[in-house]
């Protein structure tokens, strides 16, 4: 027990997210096998890798939509995979945007954005509407309010799930394939969003399948295969002049 609160200490204070021998498995399937990974305050970083790689499985691992089988996960200084870590409290600063969006489609846009913040007494529904106002404005989704999901776009709808998670004012947000399901005059509108996001020096995990961006916005990029961090660099290193045969041979892929 001691060893666990010294590890916890010793991360670094400019260090949001500190990922340790983590291993997750359904069943006897080993789906992550031993990842380490340290992701420092303001940095982009893209995880890149063939489907069933376990991408995926690692951001949900991060805030826990996934519970580790092994390892060690520290989210801010919070010990997240410690049963007694309040996970809902750490999950109020980690934006998560899935490849299906996740609105309510019986609500409207603006009771999507404002539901989270007023159910769990962060704000009033006033000060909530206000703020949903805002971010929607800065996402270019101000007059679809009071749309519903099933009348909007993929974009759109992809475009109200990033600032339904910025709503909670987040200092970190999670990106599973954001782009993944959507036609492809949409994609450019959503990267757009989150290209502004990693401006304004908000710490990101994206999981995408988009080169471009990765080329364009992340510090480092990482690439995945069967469980594994093969080889990690800046976009630079790993998207053009990668080392390793299997990342050579899954750029050829996709490049």
């Amino acid at each position: 027990m001691a060893d666990r609160t010294h590890s916890t200490a010793a991360v670094d204070s400019s260090c949001k997210i500190h990922v340790t021998n983590l291993k997750k498995s359904f069943g006897k399937l080993e789906v992550l096998k031993d990842i380490s990974l340290d992701v420092s305050e303001g940095e982009v970083v893209v995880l890149l890798g063939p489907s069933g790689s376990g991408k995926s499985t690692l951001l949900r691992c991060l805030n826990q939509l996934e519970t580790a089988t092994s390892g060690q996960i520290i989210i801010d200084g919070h010990n997240v995979t410690d049963k007694r870590t309040d996970i809902n409290k750490v999950r109020e600063n980690i934006g998560m945007v899935f490849q299906h969006f996740n609105l309510f489609n019986h609500l409207t846009v603006m009771d999507n954005m404002i539901l989270a913040p007023v159910h769990l007494k962060l704000m009033t529904k006033e000060q909530a509407r206000t703020a949903a106002e805002q971010l929607l404005q800065r996402v270019g989704m101000e007059d679809k309010a009071y749309a519903y999901p099933s009348q909007l776009s993929g974009g759109q709808k992809q475009r109200v799930a990033i600032a339904r998670a910025l709503e909670m004012k987040p200092d970190i947000m999670l990106f599973d394939e954001p782009t993944s399901a959507l036609d492809p005059e949409m994609v450019g509108e959503v990267l757009a969003v989150m290209k502004e996001l990693a401006k304004e020096g908000m710490t990101m995990v994206v999981v995408t399948h988009e080169i471009g961006f990765a080329r364009e916005v992340a510090d480092r990029v990482i690439f995945m295969e069967g469980g594994y961090i093969v080889e990690e660099g800046s976009p630079e290193e790993l998207i053009l002049h990668p080392k390793e045969a299997r990342t050579i041979d899954f750029l050829s892929k996709v490049l």
